[in-house]
């Protein structure tokens, strides 16, 4: 019983981050600054750099997808790889650069904010995914 529980939730969260970056995917196609799915939604951006998101948030939709429907082991140690190198990249950006510069009325706290629901959404994975991580083969 605890084990199908555990895949269920896994299962949510995974196909929840699939709809979330389907989302991101949507509105960085649109140019709609979204706060949450624009990380930095009131910092200048190209339409170029936008398509260029949106063609990657759709990638990974769509591993969260195939994910959410069949979870594996390599598939979500790959996402939480590449997720958790995601976060402290995008920390990593908004602790060094001067966004002043760009425009006083740009504060980071919001960035790290969405920067660290993203992380405990990552931190959510892990609890949940421990029985693929480190018992289940496949």
């Amino acid at each position: 019983m605890l084990a199908s529980l555990q895949d269920t939730i896994l299962k949510w969260l995974l196909l929840a981050g699939a709809l979330y970056f389907l989302a991101v995917a949507v509105v960085h196609s649109a140019g709609l600054k979204v706060p949450g799915l624009f990380v930095y939604y009131n910092v200048p951006s190209y339409s170029y750099q936008d398509r260029i998101i949106s063609c990657l948030a759709f990638g990974w939709s769509s591993l969260f997808y195939l994910a959410g429907r069949q979870p594996r082991r390599d598939l979500l140690l790959l996402i939480l790889t590449i997720g958790l190198v995601a976060i402290l990249a995008l920390a990593a950006n908004t602790i060094f650069t001067d966004f002043y510069q760009l425009s006083p009325l740009i504060h980071k706290g919001p960035f790290l904010i969405i920067n660290l629901l993203l992380f405990i959404y990552w931190v959510l994975l892990v609890v949940w995914g421990r029985p693929y991580i480190f018992h289940k083969q496949g």
